[in-house]
């Protein structure tokens, strides 16, 4: 075991052999890298093309105040104020009170099975919140205003009322078949 003097002779033994290394590092032959350098500078320099000359920007005031505007549909105006004066024109009854299966994206329900007493018809419907229903003719389904307008064994026929991206609406048929 080494003294309080063997420490700090072993301390300088590391600086010493330390400065050593370093010393050994700081070579003074460099020849190939100033000739490198040399051969650098001794090349032709391409030259540069000029910039060219930029024409200057005519400025242009566009007005549109007689014009119609683009992000409005392309209609008669006669015909357009005739329907909105008159009412007129396939729509959804909006103030009509929603049903339950109204909620749900039509391809998310599923026909199950069909009932029937008498001269009524109804059909099962699972819908993805896990509850069945019970639906008839006229009842309403789907996120399209779709109306029940015909019950078969294996198919519901729906009648949709969808907008037409013009400002209307059309109508489209759809149908829920049987899901075993």
């Amino acid at each position: 075991m080494l003294g309080a003097g063997g420490s700090s002779l072993g301390k300088c033994l590391i600086l010493g052999l330390s400065l050593i290394f370093i010393a050994g590092c700081a070579s003074e032959n460099t020849d190939d890298l100033r000739r490198y350098v040399e051969s650098v500078k001794a090349r032709k320099t391409a030259s540069i093309a000029p910039l060219p000359d930029f024409k200057t920007y005519e400025t242009y005031a566009y007005s549109s105040s007689g014009m119609r505007d683009p992000f409005q549909p392309m209609k008669d105006d006669d015909e357009a104020s005739d329907i909105d004066e008159l009412g007129e024109g396939l729509r959804p009854d909006l103030s009509r009170h929603k049903e339950a299966l109204e909620a749900f994206p039509l391809d998310t329900l599923h026909f199950v099975g069909d009932l029937e007493k008498g001269d009524q018809k109804w059909v099962i419907i699972t819908a993805p919140d896990g509850l069945v229903y019970r639906v008839s003719q006229g009842n309403y389904l789907g996120q399209n205003h779709g109306k029940i307008t015909e019950i078969t064994e294996s198919r519901i026929s729906i009648m949709e009322i969808i907008p037409d991206g013009i400002g209307g609406w059309i109508e489209r048929q759809a149908a829920l078949g049987l899901t075993e």
